[in-house]
């Protein structure tokens, strides 16, 4: 009864141990062995530890004069992973080192091929046709040239240790950090496949000697002296001892040391090694837990070869079985957390082919048409349908378009609710110092996926073409989902905004490649914001994002490349009509008819309602015709909603739409801005730049301000607390007005009003390329810098 109770206390402490988590937490013990170890550990109260030996391993022999220790029993604690991992890590040190021991591999695996063959001519007493069968063998050590130079030594050394250690007691841990130690100058999968190869010749010599010790007078000798003679004579009990053994070197270490290998010879054109994507680093990191159990595996293979000398009748010891088939459970889960990982890494393999395809295609030059091109971009994985657009008038799927002659836009963006992110720069002067902050301001906007505004403006420019003959384009959507969102949420929103669309959109959106993906982030640099990348009739990128000169010009900049927005802001001078590009129809009729014409921001109602009365008062002082366009905020918000409503209904100013014209306002003077700065352009060197980036840091601000013009070209700015004072305390004359010029009187007041000590911000939305390092104060021309702000605005 004491007996048996030993062994379930051994039973339950190695079942235990193999469920315990573990760098590859994979295996689940069987339901008998987890309840029987739960059941021992409570009656017995024996410590269950993780790496190392076993701590109850002198309590255990003392009570059941079972030999465990010997063979090594893996032990566990909850503590010991990180432990066990700085120690073998400790023993790493390869100095780029790289020695190419692949070529020995089909030696060793040929050297245990022919021991098993050796064994089982051992075990049928030398029968006649199973030696005949090794001479005919073929083997892999016909093609091997020899040439393992420095290994030679090592392999010599390494046999040795597990020749005398395993055989003198010593446990599994401690053999193995030996051979690490020894090993340190090598790889991972050097010092698999050395140590393999050091027990191969161990166990080749074993099995070769007990084979020909009834022909061979030297080998009888040998073996007597080795204590092979009993061998033989115990065949029964031999086969089920070994077999344990050789199902753990064939089906559990050489796999291991295989899938090492298959990672070592992924393409690095297609795969970095430096810099490793996600599943090849996660394997790297496996591989010194796999090179351990791989290791201690073979040492425990070696030290249970070493016992069949001198061996009795006697059947194998629980423990001896127990630890084989434990730690081919072990080896088992390392091999299917690599095969896995090795699957994750031929995927982007196989991605980065076809990524690669994406690039050599813009490279070349499509003579025929550019449908060439777009039928590789939008050719949808398993469309059943084989018809990847959707037309934009008809809502039917075609293939594509019939004219091939035209200039093509890709549209590009995000579906799901988006978060905007900002750049933002502050600058805070004073007399003393002056004191930059980087800020970065995320925000999730009332309108979900594409904006309202950006929509608006393409529609427009859109259906505008449509009735020009000259206007050669095509428009075409390619929108990216968000995968990790729920997808029957996202195809609703998806088909929502196809609805509105009149041009070609992509017809499912989900089928898309997603190397094709990367290649619109990588190389037009597509993020959060949506993109129009425009092409000429033959397939060539004339502009990586013509949105900008879309959002600025519309149709005048046709055929939006490059070329064409350089030659059109050489053209430009800063004049209200830029400003604001025939939003309010009214204005040009008011510059022809030479009316002074104000426009405002902001979100303080109580503000606009001063300036407004102040203003108005000022200029009936002045003896001037004052126009008021109330242009609101970038964000359109309620307080914007508010004041519009208020102004629209007491009919004390003009006012822009809400909420689009509005938006579209601000969103058209953000692409001014970044269509500047992509060109080179600097506030230091640049009327236009600086006055845009003036007005876009009074909307930065919580305050209100006012842009006023005399015509075209003669403008004054000032934010909201400067512009209110002027006008409330400054009188004017109308004689004053017609001899110096209403617009340069209150340029010159407003100048002699500005603030030494102020506060700037410019808040721009987030893109992935055209935010430079380097702005300058709109009104102190000292330099801001970026800086992150997280904000939430709920009103």
């Amino acid at each position: 009864m004491e007996t048996h109770t030993i062994k379930y206390r051994i039973l339950s402490q190695l079942a235990k141990r193999i469920s315990s988590p573990c760098l590859f937490n994979l295996f689940q013990p069987k339901k008998m062995f987890a309840k029987f170890a739960q059941a021992t550990k409570q009656q017995n109260n024996i410590d269950i530890v993780r790496f190392g030996t076993i701590s109850q391993a002198t309590k255990m022999q003392q009570q059941s004069n079972i030999d465990i220790g010997r063979f090594g029993t893996i032990s566990f604690s909850a503590s010991d992973d990180s432990a066990l991992m700085k120690q073998i890590l400790s023993t790493h040190s390869p100095h780029g080192l790289e020695v190419d021991v692949k070529p020995i591999l089909p030696v060793i695996k040929d050297v245990l091929h022919q021991a098993n063959l050796s064994m089982d001519s051992v075990i049928t007493s030398g029968a006649r046709d199973q030696a005949d069968a090794l001479v005919k063998e073929k083997t892999a050590v016909a093609g091997f040239d020899g040439k393992l130079k420095e290994d030679a030594s090592i392999i010599n050394k390494i046999s040795c240790e597990l020749t005398c250690k395993c055989s003198g007691g010593d446990d599994a841990h401690s053999i193995a950090m030996t051979i690490f130690n020894n090993l340190s100058n090598y790889s991972w999968d050097a010092k698999m496949v050395i140590s393999l190869a050091a027990f191969a010749a161990n166990y080749g010599e074993f099995w070769l000697m007990a084979q020909l010790s009834t022909t061979n007078p030297l080998a009888k000798s040998v073996s007597l002296l080795k204590q092979l003679s009993n061998i033989r004579g115990h065949a029964s009990s031999l086969k089920s001892r070994v077999d344990p053994i050789n199902n753990l070197l064939h089906n559990a270490i050489l796999k291991v040391i295989d899938f090492i290998f298959q990672f070592k010879e992924l393409p690095p054109q297609y795969i970095s090694h430096e810099r490793p994507p996600a599943p090849l680093a996660t394997a790297m990191a496996h591989f010194p837990s796999a090179a351990y159990w791989t290791i201690r595996s073979i040492v425990v293979c070696s030290t249970q070869t070493t016992s069949l000398l001198g061996m009795s009748n006697e059947q194998s010891k629980p423990t001896e079985a127990l630890e084989l088939s434990s730690l081919a459970e072990k080896l088992a889960n390392i091999h299917i957390c690599l095969s896995s990982l090795l699957q994750d890494c031929q995927a982007h393999i196989d991605e980065n082919k076809r990524y690669k395809r994406f690039c050599h295609l813009f490279e070349m030059v499509h003579i025929e048409d550019n449908m060439t091109i777009l039928k590789d971009l939008i050719s949808l994985k398993d469309d059943k349908q084989q018809k990847p657009l959707l037309g934009g008038s008809t809502k039917k799927r075609v293939l594509f378009m019939i004219s091939s002659s035209l200039h093509l836009l890709i549209f590009s963006s995000l579906v799901h609710q988006i978060r905007r992110f900002y750049y933002a720069y502050n600058g805070l002067a004073s007399r003393k110092y002056s004191r930059e902050r980087l800020q970065y301001c995320l925000y999730r906007p009332d309108l979900d996926h594409i904006a309202e505004e950006e929509l608006f403006a393409l529609k427009r420019t859109y259906d505008e073409a449509k009735t020009k003959s000259d206007l050669q384009y095509e428009i075409v959507w390619i929108p990216v989902v968000d995968r990790s969102s729920d997808e029957e949420m996202s195809r609703k929103k998806f088909e929502q905004l196809q609805a509105k669309m009149s041009w070609y959109t992509v017809a499912d959106p989900w089928l898309l490649d997603p190397a094709f993906i990367r290649y619109m982030k990588e190389e037009w640099h597509f993020s959060k914001k949506l993109i129009l990348v425009a092409l000429d009739p033959q397939g060539k990128v004339v502009c990586n994002n013509a949105l900008h000169m879309f959002m600025v010009w519309g149709n005048i900049a046709y055929p939006f490349t490059v070329a064409k927005e350089e030659s059109l802001w050489k053209e430009e001078t800063w004049k209200l009509e830029l400003l604001v590009d025939g939003n309010y129809p009214a204005i040009s009729d008011w510059i022809s008819q030479g009316k002074h014409i104000c426009l405002y921001g902001g979100a303080d109602l109580e503000w606009v309602r001063n300036f407004t009365a102040a203003a108005k008062e000022f200029a009936k002082t002045a003896g001037i015709t004052l126009e008021m366009v109330y242009v609101g905020k970038s964000k359109a918000n309620e307080r914007v909603k508010k004041i519009t409503s208020t102004i629209t209904a007491e009919k004390f100013t003009h006012c822009l739409p809400y909420p689009i014209y509005i938006s579209y306002f601000w969103t058209r003077l953000e692409s001014m801005w970044y269509s500047r700065t992509q060109h080179g352009k600097t506030a230091e060197n640049d009327r236009i730049l600086q006055e845009v980036s003036a007005i876009l840091s009074f909307d930065g601000s919580e305050q209100g301000w006012a842009v006023i013009s005399n015509g075209s070209t003669e403008m004054v700015r000032a934010n909201g607390d400067t512009i209110l004072k002027i006008i409330k305390e400054f009188k004017l004359s109308a004689e004053e007005t017609k001899q110096k010029g209403f617009v340069p009187i209150l340029n010159e007041n407003i100048e002699k009003s500005r603030k030494l000590h102020h506060c700037n911000k410019l808040l721009l939305p987030w893109t992935s390329t055209g935010i430079p390092e380097k702005l300058l104060c709109a009104d102190c021309a000292r330099p801001m810098e970026k800086y992150f702000m997280y904000r939430c605005c709920t009103d």
